[in-house]
């Protein structure tokens, strides 16, 4: 099993700072989410945010409340105690565990925790600081791509490939939230065709329907998908970008519509199932003699006609060799049949076996 695979197919939940400080509201998330999860039988990975507050934000500026992230992160700040907690809780219902650490202190707490999965959010893209501090864990890896210049990608792409650390790239629109028609859900098909070696995913943050976008997100080869998660408790507002348990049920289910409807690889050509043949069998034109033939002569288009039914043992339009020799009489409208001339394939060919068994009846 490569390392990659554990991409495959796999669902992050963000819980982001939807604990809202509280451990008890953090765990409650997880159980909910765990619970859908497992009654869908998807592979999902409860992603929490990590940030070492103290040092996160600078001394001078802890206090101010007029700078929305600064206070948001003030006011939703946990001890490494309760990310612990966390942590095992999503171990507990077999969820993938995983975090976005925004300093090197956090990914210090990765490692200590045995998160399996790191993240790198569309604002680190260039923290080259912690990218480099993240890739020293050797861990999975899934970054995002919001708001990125095409060399950003490429050059976290290209350090950790030449590293073998697994990456993922998701196709990312930071925009909380997104309209439909902010998706560009074409770019999965650039990234795919820039980056071969690596699992491209779709991180999403849309309000309306998230449930054709995933449907297309995987049509188009993404492999791995991410959205917002939150519960309606506590009175505090969900976020119009976040998605309740039940919608998320509703959203592992477009997957698996559309995986019923993409079918297998898309590597080789499709073996049709054997109602399929048989279906359009029943649609191929037989052989026909126009007139009465006589053994001997030899047949083609002048002297002999195509119609349906294709009846068993006759040969069809897709055999016909003008210029092959009947053996035998055949009447006018009469079924050309393989035994009734010179054929080159003989009594247990692939081509004999094939005409002995389908068509009608010849009568």
């Amino acid at each position: 099993m490569r390392e990659s695979d554990i991409f495959q197919n796999l669902f992050v939940l963000e819980l982001a700072n939807n604990h809202w400080g509280r451990l008890d509201r953090g765990l409650k998330i997880i159980r909910d989410f765990g619970q859908v999860s497992r009654f869908n039988g998807v592979r999902a990975a409860l992603k929490l945010q990590f940030r070492d507050v103290d040092a996160f934000i600078h001394k001078d500026f802890r206090e101010r409340t007029d700078i929305r992230y600064v206070k948001k992160t003030v006011d939703t700040a946990m001890g490494w105690d309760c990310y612990r907690q966390m942590v095992e809780a999503v171990r507990s219902w077999s969820m993938v565990t995983m975090a976005t650490p925004f300093d090197e202190v956090s990914v210090d707490k990765c490692v200590e925790f045995g998160v399996q999965i790191i993240k790198i959010a569309s604002s680190d893209i260039k923290d080259w600081a912690l990218i480099e501090k993240i890739a020293a864990t050797r861990k999975p890896t899934i970054m995002s791509t919001g708001g990125s210049s095409l060399k950003d990608v490429d050059d976290v792409v290209a350090f950790f490939n030449k590293r073998r650390i697994p990456l993922a790239v998701n196709h990312c629109v930071s925009i909380y939230p997104s309209e439909d028609g902010e998706l560009e859900l074409n770019q999965i098909d650039f990234l795919r065709q820039r980056y071969p070696d690596n699992v491209i995913g779709f991180s999403t943050h849309e309000c309306r329907d998230w449930t054709s976008s995933i449907m297309i997100a995987y049509a188009k080869g993404a492999q791995t998908f991410e959205r917002h998660v939150d519960i309606d408790a506590d009175g505090i507002p969900v976020s119009p970008y976040c998605s309740l348990p039940e919608q998320i049920d509703v959203w592992f289910r477009a997957f698996k519509k559309a995986q019923e409807m993409c079918g297998g690889a898309s590597t080789a050509k499709r073996v049709p199932p054997e109602k399929e043949i048989r279906y359009l069998d029943a649609l191929v034109r037989g052989v026909y003699a126009r007139r009465p033939l006589k053994a001997g002569e030899r047949i083609g288009t002048d002297n002999v006609y195509f119609a349906i039914p294709l009846q068993q043992g006759q040969i069809s339009c897709r055999e016909l060799v003008s210029g092959e020799v009947l053996r035998a009489d055949v009447p006018a409208d009469g079924p050309i049949l393989l035994d009734a001339i010179e054929s080159p394939f003989g009594e247990g060919s692939l081509l004999s076996q094939t005409i002995a068994r389908r068509g009608i009846p010849a009568g």
